[in-house]
């Protein structure tokens, strides 16, 4: 794999406060070229934290796993779309008009600020196993409700999905070669798994099919994260 190509499928995840979030961004700049807002900086900080990345040079995954009514989930979506944010989350358990909802969202922001961020749905969260879809009632294999709500959110307009390394390979057949297939649960070999329980190093989910991996703390929590980034990089130009 090409370094420049690298570069653009590792997205590093930012969850943490301001301060260290911009000191992140500051020290990862010409480094990295995605960061990723989740809810605990969004929540803080708003629509202007994304503004902020963008106007440092990032691109920005924007992950608030929309889940709602159509009606906010579409009026969250333009919003999001607006503040700039190049790529969105929408559960996939939402149902279909929802899915379809967030799409005319982000397609509305587009006719006022020309670009349409891309849309990925979650599937089956990382953090959980089948005991956890057990507990909330859904009895199918991880696998096969992973799919089922990657058909459903591929037929009402959304790009791809999130989903962990483990699927990703079945998921690349599902979908096809254009899909986004975004996997969190990645670990360079040897790091702590945290609250992941489907898991993969990077060449591993990129050899399966991803499109883009998604890295936290093993980047942000390193003692230095620009050499957590760049060995990672270093991984994909070199295993794949």
């Amino acid at each position: 794999m090409l370094e420049a190509d690298a570069r653009d499928r590792v997205i590093v995840a930012i969850d943490c406060d301001r301060d260290r979030a911009l000191e992140l961004a500051d020290s990862l700049s010409g480094h990295a070229r995605w960061l990723k807002v989740g809810m605990t900086l969004f929540y803080a900080e708003g629509p202007q934290i994304v503004r902020t990345f963008k106007e440092r040079g990032f691109k920005v995954f924007l992950d608030l796993k929309f889940h709602d009514i159509p009606h906010q989930v579409r009026g969250a979506a333009r919003s999001a779309a607006l503040a700039g944010a190049d790529l969105l989350s929408v559960h996939g358990l939402g149902s279909g008009d929802m899915l379809a909802a967030c799409r005319e969202g982000a397609e509305d922001a587009a006719s006022v600020c020309g670009d349409r961020p891309s849309l990925v749905a979650i599937t089956v969260l990382t953090s959980m196993n089948q005991d956890a879809l057990g507990e909330i009632g859904i009895e199918a294999p991880v696998a096969d409700e992973a799919a089922r709500l990657a058909v459903l959110a591929q037929r009402n307009g959304i790009d791809g999905i999130v989903c962990s390394p483990m699927e990703a390979e079945s998921m690349r057949a599902l979908l096809g070669p254009d899909a986004l297939i975004v996997t969190p649960g990645v670990r360079p070999a040897g790091a702590a798994l945290g609250d992941q329980s489907r898991v993969a190093t990077p060449s591993q989910a990129i050899v399966r099919g991803a499109s883009h991996i998604v890295v936290g703390r093993p980047i942000t929590g390193a003692a230095d994260p620009v050499e957590a980034f760049e060995r990672i990089v270093s991984e994909l130009v070199d295993e794949i």
